[in-house]
């Protein structure tokens, strides 16, 4: 008889393990530590080769960080860059003397999409607005655009007859550039182009526009890897006086296959992967190409801004024909001079009491100072980012101090004849101080340039609120 018992008939008994060992425990750490020490060198000469996945990685990162600086300055526009802390709480007109140029001042607030005319004692003479939501369509690149309050007019242009061109830019997005449109004197809309239109634009003789715009790319260039994608890159675009395109034109490629190609070297590191930042466009006409005898009729003045150089596009054979580097930083608005030389809104080039911005007249061929006003001690003055000027026809250079929300009017000997401040006020959401909204773009127009049925509209509305 077989007094074994099967296995199945055996009682089930907990089978009793020891508890790991502090040995253990540290060997199965620093297992864990290795594996995730091997998966960070991995991952690090994954990015430092440039080997898959790292544009992957890349991208993720790039998209993440985009996504929170768009959330973050989603919230309210009051926190954004078109507000800034009031630098004085005096409103409208506060200086105006006999020697400013007579005539009205058009400029643009961060506050809105909306342009404002004014007379030299600060009434308010005309005004067109026109919120981005009515001109939007499926059509647009900008396929989910900010709130209208995220928005304004980055530039507006007053035409004779009272129809005025502007365009759209956004905060919180990148493109930021949304689109142009055309009003009439009661803000009817004439036409649209929603091409992410940016910074400036230009009109010629025969009513041609000629704009920035600004789109994602991912082509590379042999021999500069630093200009990563993706990578906002700009065009020059030429629009009909309708309003239609007809020619586009990337500056990155003139400038790559250009005799400068190495001014793309000297790209920052803060960029931002938007690698030159063209923030100016002026259209050469005849009267320049006299004053200029390295410029021919129908190219375009461009200002880079993150490499500091102003450079000619001849829109025929897309290159840059001619560059200029000098002693500014992160500059806008080069203007040419009937004298040849060229007017330039120096952002960051200034190291003198009165602030870093400064206003330079230079001579291009020299590269010689000319003229220059920048500011004082008494009377600061300073933008980091964004601002214009204008020579006008008696000498005055008006000014568009955008930071300070200010616009001012200076003679040649450097005295403020007429300042106006920005009426806007608000209050920061967070820290509760006096904010203003900047001020990007300023002009002044003598009523004889305008037709006479809108100037004497404007004159018998400047008399009713005299």
């Amino acid at each position: 008889m077989d007094s074994r018992t099967p296995y199945s008939q055996l009682p089930l008994e907990a089978e009793s393990k020891p508890a790991p060992s502090v040995v253990d425990r540290i060997s199965f750490a620093g297992f864990i530590i290795a594996v995730l020490a091997l998966f960070f060198l991995g991952g690090a000469l994954v990015m430092l080769l440039g080997v898959f996945p790292a544009q992957a990685i890349k991208d993720a990162y790039r998209g993440g960080e985009a996504y929170y600086y768009k959330m973050k300055q989603s919230q309210t526009p009051l926190t954004s860059d078109f507000w800034q802390p009031e630098r004085s709480s005096e409103t409208g007109v506060t200086v105006n003397t006999p020697e400013a140029y007579p005539g009205y001042t058009l400029y643009t607030s961060g506050h809105g999409s909306e342009a404002s005319l004014v007379s030299l004692d600060g009434k308010v003479v005309h005004s067109w607005k026109l919120p981005y939501s009515k001109i939007w369509n499926e059509t647009s690149p900008v396929k989910n655009p900010q709130p209208d309050p995220f928005l304004y007019w980055r530039k507006a242009t007053l035409l004779p007859n009272g129809d005025l061109l502007a365009i759209f830019v956004a905060t919180g997005d990148t493109p930021w550039g949304y689109g142009m449109v055309k009003l009439d004197k009661d803000s009817n809309v004439l036409w649209s182009y929603l091409g992410q239109t940016h910074h400036d634009f230009d009109i010629g003789a025969d009513g041609r526009i000629y704009g920035l715009t600004h789109e994602m790319r991912r082509n590379t260039y042999e021999g500069h890897p630093q200009l990563t994608v993706p990578r906002l890159d700009d065009f020059v675009v030429v629009l009909s006086p309708e309003g239609e395109e007809v020619k586009k034109v990337s500056i990155l490629d003139a400038l790559a296959r250009s005799q400068y190609e190495w001014l793309l070297n000297r790209v920052p590191w803060y960029n931002k992967h938007d690698f030159i930042h063209t923030n100016n466009i002026d259209l050469i006409e005849s009267g320049e190409v006299e004053a200029l005898p390295f410029a021919k009729e129908g190219q375009v003045l461009l200002s880079f801004r993150d490499i500091n150089t102003l450079a000619l596009l001849d829109l025929e054979s897309e290159e840059i024909v001619w560059a200029l580097r000098g002693g500014w930083i992160a500059q806008h608005d080069p203007d040419i001079l009937p004298n040849g030389n060229i007017l330039i809104y120096d952002n960051l080039g200034g190291f003198g009491e009165g602030g870093r911005t400064r206003i330079l007249e230079i001579d291009p061929v020299t590269t010689g100072i000319e003229w220059r006003y920048a500011g004082s001690i008494e009377q600061p003055f300073f933008s980091e980012a964004r601002g214009a000027q204008e020579r006008l026809p008696n000498g005055n250079t008006l000014i568009t101090e955008t930071a300070g929300g200010r616009l001012f009017e200076v003679s040649q000997d450097g005295r403020i004849v007429w300042e106006f401040m920005n009426p806007v006020r608000a209050k920061h959401p967070e820290s509760g101080e006096a904010i203003v909204p900047i001020v990007s773009w300023a002009q002044r127009y003598a009523p004889q340039t305008l037709d006479p049925g809108f100037r004497d509209q404007l004159a018998a509305r400047e008399n009713e609120r005299s």
